[in-house]
């Protein structure tokens, strides 16, 4: 009975993690969320042309890139998680607010690149941690701290379009700091608590040689080739997803002349639909394994962009953006959880930086060549450049060793 109750008392203090995790992801997503909404009235001002606003978004993207290896090889190695998430959300926040005093494209560039490095030190900390937490139940609770993203994404378009409705841009930028700034210290007071419960902490003293055993670990994981595929076909994903999120506001906003609050409104539509089917796919994944479920909702994407593009201006274009979000977003969990099931449980923060290091590098190359199409072609050639994209991201899942989750759960 003993036994049982403190099985019973682990697992409720774990989910009272994961909410707290799943909240601070919730912050982490906020402010690029509402960057997005704020990226036309951006460029407008400072005379921006589209491949300098994709490119804005590629100085992120790169920057996390390589910040997301080493960030991963550091979680590993010394384990301070409360420590580590805490700082990721004031790297996220601070430059942000830099943004609304800034007057330049090149410190533009200076705090997207301040901001790749924070965000990308969030994912090798929590969702390993989570994961090793609930092994049974990884597709969920991983899914359940991507919900936070969606949360984060999906009601910081909506607030900042009613703000701007009211306030300039570079005043809203300076307003959406001060909740994050609570939040950051409320979950840095209980982050640091749950590491004293835990006794999770590192001895500085071994510090050095459990970053020389992190690195020596690394080189075998990068022999995996269930790691390598998911990873370079996330890249061709996260080049749809940033395409999009970057571009979609602005074809809203210029092409179909939306206010906005009305802008917002349609990316709540996007992120609200990958809220409700983030859970569902996390969860079906546990039971029918994580292959399936990826490869028909890639699918799924892939049509719905290519009805967007046809759709062109047309008030059909706006009833597609919901349905994109449920399959586009649906797999994050799915493809996170999966990398986990295929890497050790001790270099779990390092396949996952792994993981967002090349989805940083995707993200990079896709608002970058869909500025030059829609410099080109126009705004519409990108949503093709978008379908074209998850096709060939679905195409190395396809050739990715089939994950025997169904069968270790039989076992």
């Amino acid at each position: 009975m003993t036994a049982i109750t403190a099985n019973d008392q682990s697992e409720q203090r774990s989910f009272l993690e994961v909410w707290v995790i799943t909240i601070g992801h919730a912050l982490t997503h906020w402010y690029p969320a509402t960057f997005y909404l704020l990226l036309p009235l951006i460029g407008t001002e400072l005379g921006l042309s589209y491949s300098q606003i994709g490119t804005i978004l590629t100085f992120q993207y790169v920057a996390g890139a390589l910040s997301n290896i080493p960030g991963g090889l550091v979680v590993d190695a010394i384990g301070r998680k409360g420590l580590l998430m805490a700082l990721s959300l004031f790297w996220i926040g601070f430059p942000y607010l830099l943004m609304g005093y800034a007057n330049a494209y090149w410190m533009m560039l200076a705090c997207t690149t301040l901001i790749g490095i924070g965000n990308n030190l969030w994912h090798p900390t929590a969702i390993p941690l989570l994961a090793r937490r609930f092994p049974d139940r990884k597709g969920f609770v991983v899914a359940l701290h991507g919900m936070g993203g969606n949360v984060g994404d999906a009601v910081a378009p909506l607030a900042a379009g009613a703000l701007l409705v009211m306030f300039s841009w570079r005043e809203v930028v300076i307003m959406n700091v001060i909740p994050g700034i609570i939040m950051s210290v409320l979950i840095l007071l209980y982050m640091g608590r749950m590491n004293i419960e835990s006794g999770s902490s590192t001895k500085s003293a071994s510090i050095s040689e459990s970053l020389l055993k992190t690195l020596k670990s690394f080189a075998t994981l990068m022999q995996n080739k269930t790691l390598l595929l998911l990873s370079v076909g996330s890249a061709f994903r996260s080049m749809t997803q940033g395409s999009l999120l970057a571009f979609l506001p602005i074809f809203l906003a210029q092409q179909m002349g939306y206010s906005p609050q009305w802008v917002g409104g349609c990316m709540f539509a996007l992120q609200a639909a990958g809220f409700i089917a983030s859970p569902i796919a996390g969860s079906m994944s546990d039971k029918m394994g994580r292959r399936n479920i990826m490869m028909s909702t890639m699918l799924m994407s892939a049509l719905v962009l290519l009805l967007m593009a046809f759709a062109g201006q047309s008030n059909i274009f706006v009833f597609f953006i919901a349905f994109l979000g449920f399959f586009l977003f649906a797999i994050r969990a799915v493809l996170q959880a999966w990398v986990l099931d295929a890497a050790p449980k001790s270099m779990g923060g390092s396949a996952i930086g792994f993981l967002f290091a090349t989805q940083a590098i995707g993200g990079a190359i896709g608002p970058m060549v869909s500025g030059i199409l829609a410099d080109q072609y126009g705004l519409g050639s990108v949503f093709y450049f978008l379908a074209f994209t998850i096709v060939i991201a679905n195409m190395f899942v396809f050739f990715t060793p089939a994950d025997s989750k169904a069968e270790a759960t039989a076992s």
